[in-house]
């Protein structure tokens, strides 16, 4: 946790975040959905620390009161948005339920080694205060509020608007959208006060996607699957603008640079699996551009001729230095310096699994960036199932911490060794001067071995906020 006196939560600025302590211990959902063991969702406690005597183990499990929740993303009560306001506090964690659409709000600061719960909001106040489903994204508000994205509506239609919880009593307040102009489609959001402005992104219809993935819902014309960055005036609340990137491009986690003067990010597509870089025009208005390109690999043995990266999560390291994605399909995390925003140039790579290791089913057949197949990734003894997926960077930047688990149905669907092994969590040592990654073979969290059996750990949360948890203002 900051530990800067009577100053609020979090950082005064980004740059200050980075001089933060280092991590001891960290947040995982995991989900025991689609898994085949009857099981309540939980969260788990991973002891990060090296000279802890528990290093690499979970060393406490919260489980939630209900089954097949599907936990998915996390979020904080207040964070360095509300940094100076010494009424608040870092002490709540909130867990929205991607399927049942119930939000947990865990107590994290009594014993924060050993969270407890704190409240439960059923979905059906969610649905009637809000007409909302699914919720995805929780940030912080200045103002003390606490917001969550939603990808859809009670019947399972998509539907890209927000839930507004109090911030001290946690009661669903109703939508912070104003007007009847919604998007079809929702899923992550980010926002910047300073340029009067929030972004938010499409995965696609909920009872669509819910149990796997249809080739025969892509390019269908029907808007199954997202391909816009929707544009909100930040203080009307109303939807302004839409940024085309593609028919079913899949524009998932959107990032803005961490410095708040900075009208520019970026956003990864799955699918289409492109990196593009979104910035505000001379008039006012917010484009974008392609700036990386992940060429798919034609394959045999596979769902479709083509395989693409499918860029699942992004992340851009306090200093706004460097830019992380995971491709989950192809087994590859990379690091791109961004002094330059425009040309983002390739810097380290490591694989860690993924689709296409050399000794499996699938045979590449044309590659542009590989001469060969990769090598499975084995550590510890153990073979990675699954590709890298979520991603969270040290406050210094140096280690990146890398899970396997996108969305249990999907993990089914594409990684069914995944779904009966469990995934892990992996650390890479990341070259902060020159740019480069390489995996610690000291660190392998198996979750895999649970005392209910293997689970689906997603997302990465270090107790005092990090690089996807914060925004300045």
């Amino acid at each position: 946790m900051a530990k800067c006196g009577a100053c609020g939560p979090g950082y005064k600025t980004p740059l200050d975040a980075m001089k933060g302590p280092r991590e001891k211990i960290v947040y995982l959902p995991c989900i025991y959905r689609n898994t085949g063991i009857e099981k309540p969702d939980y969260l788990a406690t991973v002891d990060v620390d090296p000279k802890s005597p528990h290093y690499c183990q979970v060393i406490h499990r919260l489980p939630m009161p209900n089954l097949r929740d599907e936990l998915h993303h996390s979020g904080w009560n207040t964070c360095s948005s509300s940094f100076g306001d010494v009424t608040k506090k870092r002490n709540r964690l909130i867990l929205p339920s991607l399927i049942s659409s119930r939000i947990y709000v865990v107590d994290v600061g009594t014993d924060m080694r050993a969270p407890r719960m704190h409240k439960m909001i059923e979905p059906v106040n969610v649905f009637w205060k809000c007409g909302l489903a699914n919720p995805h994204t929780t940030h912080c508000l200045g103002n003390g509020e606490i917001m969550i994205s939603s990808m859809g509506d009670p019947s399972g239609n998509g539907k890209g608007g927000f839930i507004l919880l109090d911030g001290e009593t946690f009661e669903v307040k109703g939508n912070w959208e104003k007007g009847s102009n919604i998007p079809a489609l929702g899923y992550d959001f980010w926002y910047q006060p300073r340029h009067n402005v929030l972004m938010s992104t499409e995965w696609g219809i909920p009872k669509v996607l819910a149990n796997g993935l249809d080739p025969a819902d892509l390019k269908t014309g029907e808007g199954s699957y997202g391909r816009y960055i929707n544009v909100w005036d930040w203080t009307t609340h109303v939807f302004t603008q839409s940024i085309d990137l593609g028919e079913d491009s899949i524009p998932l986690e959107i990032r803005f640079l961490h410095n708040p003067d900075a009208a520019e990010g970026y956003v990864g597509c799955a699918l289409s699996s492109a990196i593009h870089r979104f910035y505000k025009t001379g008039n006012g208005n917010w484009t974008a551009e392609k700036v990386v390109q992940v060429p798919s690999k034609k394959v045999n043995g596979w769902l479709f001729p083509d395989m693409p990266g499918l860029i699942t999560d992004i992340l851009i390291s306090l200093d706004d230095k460097f830019l992380y994605f995971s491709n989950w399909l192809h087994g590859d995390i990379r690091q791109y310096d961004i002094s330059n925003t425009r040309k983002p140039r390739l810097v380290g790579q490591v694989f860690l699994g993924g689709k296409i290791p050399r000794d499996g089913p699938i045979v590449v057949v044309e590659d542009q960036e590989l001469n060969c197949q990769p090598e499975p990734f084995v550590i510890k003894g153990k073979r990675v199932q699954g590709g890298p997926q979520m991603i969270q960077l040290s406050l210094d930047g140096k280690r990146l911490y890398v899970s396997t688990s996108l969305y249990s149905a999907w993990d089914k669907q594409f990684y069914p060794d995944l779904v009966k092994e469990g995934s892990v969590m992996l650390q890479i040592d990341v070259d902060t001067e020159k740019g480069g990654l390489k995996a610690n073979k000291n660190f392998l969290v198996d979750f895999g071995k649970e005392p209910d059996g293997p689970v689906l750990a997603h997302e990465i949360r270090y107790p005092g906020g990090d690089c996807s948890s914060d925004i300045w203002i």
